[in-house]
């Protein structure tokens, strides 16, 4: 039996799905077959990257995809997870087979303000909180 399939899925795949999908790899990588994707994709956000980065994980080559472009594409998820917030994750495409859908919704670091530190200071707050999600979801399997 192959691994489960997870992917997780936000507006831009820019952020928070990306956290999500190299902290899940970091935890239980070996379990699961994860990606990451986005309602309308757009750029990796650079706090993210930094933020990812302090915890041994570089995303700095990687693309942002589109959800659609996953549905598209046959490919099975046993899991989808949804990290923005609930409005934003009803427009999720419904990807059809046996999937859980599960909806996480964390605060959209693209919408910090202040300086780079101040933005630093708040992503790895949605970091912790990501990982401790999934920590949670790991243990209740």
């Amino acid at each position: 039996m192959g691994k489960e399939r997870v992917l997780f899925v936000c507006i831009h795949n820019s952020a928070r799905s990306q956290m999500a999908e190299e902290l899940l790899r970091l935890l239980a990588g070996e379990r699961f077959d994860i990606e990451s994707a986005g309602i309308e994709p757009g750029q990796l956000n650079p706090v993210v990257v930094e933020v990812l980065k302090e915890s041994g994980i570089d995303i700095s080559g990687k693309k942002t995809q589109a959800a659609s472009d996953l549905l598209k594409s046959g490919k099975i998820f046993h899991y989808v997870i949804t990290v923005c917030d609930e409005t934003s994750a009803e427009r999720c495409p419904v990807f059809l087979g046996a999937v859980k859908r599960l909806h996480w919704g964390f605060t959209d670091p693209s919408r910090f303000e202040g300086s780079w530190e101040e933005k630093l200071v708040k992503t790895r707050a949605v970091r912790e909180e990501i990982k401790r999600k999934i920590e949670a979801w790991l243990h209740s399997l």
